[in-house]
């Protein structure tokens, strides 16, 4: 039987999203499940160790080959764009979704405090957040979660993978140490945040 490393990396190579290992396995039903997950685990450590430009990531639940981020700025060039833009109410909406969900529409207006049909709108468009189905309450409101793509776009294992409050109270620690301006979390809608001094 050939060796499995270099038949993943091609399938890998040439799928257009992240393979699952269940993928991989009804892809690859002449191996055992125990050898393609040994076999990625030993591919993951030869791209780290190698030390190139591309890396074997895993991300939204499956294995997909990565450009090493500290080259972005180069590939930017190579291709004349930007990475994706998000509006601050955007990003909200997308944190509540992901730390919250399954969630209802009216429950993320609650948190953030101000409609939010055209950025959910907008998040459903660029497939980042999906509908789950009906909250079973009175009026049956759609509720909401993050997709696949959502995982992609940040670079997301699961969902598990995202910071916890204290990692991300300690990032803010962090920039408070360097002397850093922190911009306070309230603010009045279609106010600017005044810094602290």
């Amino acid at each position: 039987m050939p060796d499995l490393k270099p038949i993943l990396e091609s399938l890998i190579f040439v799928s257009d999203a992240p393979l699952s290992l269940d993928r991989l396995a009804l892809l690859l039903e002449e191996y055992d499940r125990v050898e393609i997950r040994s076999a990625l685990t030993e591919l993951v450590a030869d791209y780290r160790q190698r030390g190139g430009g591309i890396i074997l990531a895993e991300v939204a639940g499956g294995y997909q080959l990565r450009t090493v981020p500290e080259y972005s700025d180069y590939l930017r060039r190579l291709n004349k764009s930007r990475p994706p833009k998000f509006s601050q109410s955007a990003l909200e909406t997308l944190a509540i979704v992901a730390y919250r969900q399954p969630i209802t529409r009216a429950e993320i207006e609650y948190l953030r405090g101000v409609d939010c049909g055209g950025v959910l709108k907008s998040c459903l468009e660029k497939r980042l957040v999906r509908i789950l189905g009906k909250k079973d309450v009175p009026g049956r409101p759609l509720i909401y979660g993050t997709t696949k793509e959502f995982l992609e776009l940040f670079s997301l294992k699961d969902l598990a993978s995202l910071p916890t409050l204290k990692e991300i109270q300690a990032l803010g620690d962090h920039f408070a140490e360097e002397g850093q301006q922190e911009l306070p979390l309230e603010a009045a809608p279609g106010q600017n945040p005044e810094p602290r001094t």
